[in-house]
């Protein structure tokens, strides 16, 4: 094969069009801006504080608590994303993109605000810093799964909106088996064989019979959704020891878990997110640092001249959306033995649709999806530590709030992300 052929062909098929000036996602995050400064920031009255309780007790080191003046806090996060929001607008203006860090800050600043407003003036109540950020880390772990497997699946040419179906059949498949041999762990390795049927699924469909990719995708999510719910109201409900709330301790790895901070967010979980860490490191390493990456890009990008060269463009497809789907089965066991929780239905609630906004704000790559994940698992985090603190927010709007930043974050910058050229376009020869 020839390498630099396949570079050339990719880098022909991925040049962009003459940029246009839009200033849509300016004005919709300037908004958003504003009204943070209005509601959270003018909003929280004067001469109060928020106290945030930084470290624990079995620390090396035991962190003071930190306390704020609320309305200078809030205001000042406020003003923070308004200069991003300008920041936006100059590199608009110039033609020129943000970095994917800019999304993943102005989202943590509005929503640093609007926890100190909610946190001001609790004497009796603090905002426990480390614990939001650990059940963050945590509560991202299926949107990372979710926003890989869309990576891996999109960036050979195949869209992947069954994120949601391949989770719900991992998570689903790792309760079962779990129970059924009495072990989490057992069932943290079947989970990934029910997110890759799933994708051979997609994979075959999408390549042999060339149907539309975004119909066979939601399908198969109508389809995981009905069979894991027949299965759950006859086999699991008929027999209860197949369905047992099992859970994988957590792993504290000496010395580093006992950095403040640090230690109990990155080195205190479970094995998955153990599992996480070193899958996203080997996709980022594999996607743009080996022959297999080039090959999976340059069909993405430019199938008829990957053909060339003799890749074989649908055996790569297929074999790239099957591990797509068993990564995000994988992230499926999240919801059940790595939570300790047993299988309920359509108990993966939209993750897999988050996970596939997390992947374009990501702009497909293994470490911008991440990133895109944190902000969303910390939102999730956020609406969890609202309630606990007592919020004055309707627990109704709390629950949207993970939604509501899903929103935000892709409509404010997705317009500026250029997908795979091919992505759902069938090869045929």
């Amino acid at each position: 094969m020839s390498t630099t052929a396949v570079e050339t062909s990719s880098a022909a098929a991925g040049a962009e069009a003459p940029r246009t000036k839009s200033w849509k996602s300016t004005i919709g995050l300037g908004v958003v801006a504003l009204l943070s400064l209005l509601f959270f920031g003018f909003g929280t009255p004067t001469g109060v504080q928020t106290t945030f309780t930084i470290a624990r007790s079995s620390d090396f080191i035991e962190l003071p608590s930190v306390t704020v003046p609320s309305r200078a806090a809030a205001v000042g996060l406020s003003i923070v994303a308004l200069l991003l929001v300008a920041w936006v607008a100059y590199r608009a203006n110039q033609y020129r993109k943000v970095g994917i860090w800019l999304p993943i800050v102005f989202g943590m600043a509005i929503m640093g605000a609007l926890l100190t407003w909610a946190g001001a003036d609790r004497s009796t109540t603090t905002i426990q810093l480390t614990g939001l950020l650990t059940s963050a880390l945590f509560l991202a772990v299926p949107l990372v799964f979710g926003s890989l497997a869309g990576t891996l699946c999109e960036r050979s040419g195949i869209i992947n909106i069954a994120i949601e179906g391949q989770l719900l059949a991992g998570a689903f498949l790792a309760a079962l088996v779990a129970s059924a041999v009495g072990n989490a762990y057992v069932g943290l390795i079947a989970a990934p064989i029910a997110g890759a049927l799933v994708g051979w699924l997609l994979a075959v469909f999408s390549t042999r019979y060339w149907v539309n990719q975004i119909v066979v995708g939601v399908v198969l999510n109508l389809l995981v959704l009905g069979l894991t719910s027949f299965f759950f109201s006859t086999v699991m409900s008929d027999n209860p020891n197949l369905n047992q709330p099992l859970n994988m301790p957590d792993i504290a790895i000496p010395v580093l878990s006992s950095i403040p901070v640090i230690g109990p967010v990155l080195f205190d979980q479970n094995l998955l997110v153990y599992i996480m860490y070193a899958v996203v490191v080997i996709i980022q390493i594999m996607l743009f640092r080996s022959r297999w990456g080039l090959r999976m890009r340059s069909v993405g990008e430019h199938p008829k001249a990957a053909d060339t060269v003799g890749i074989k463009v649908n055996r790569t497809r297929v074999r790239n959306t099957v591990l797509g789907g068993a990564i995000a089965g994988l992230g499926g066991a999240f919801f059940t033995v790595a939570s300790g929780l047993a299988f309920g239905k359509d108990m993966s609630a939209g993750k897999g649709y988050i996970a596939l906004a997390a992947m374009i704000l990501g702009r497909w790559s293994p470490k911008g999806a991440l990133a895109a994940a944190l902000l969303f698992g910390f939102a999730d985090a956020l609406q969890q530590q609202l309630g606990v603190i007592g919020s004055p927010i309707p627990s109704q709007f709390l629950l949207m709030l993970p939604y509501l930043a899903t929103i935000f974050a892709v409509a404010g910058l997705v317009g500026h992300s250029r997908p795979p050229a091919a992505e759902g376009i069938p090869y045929k020869k």
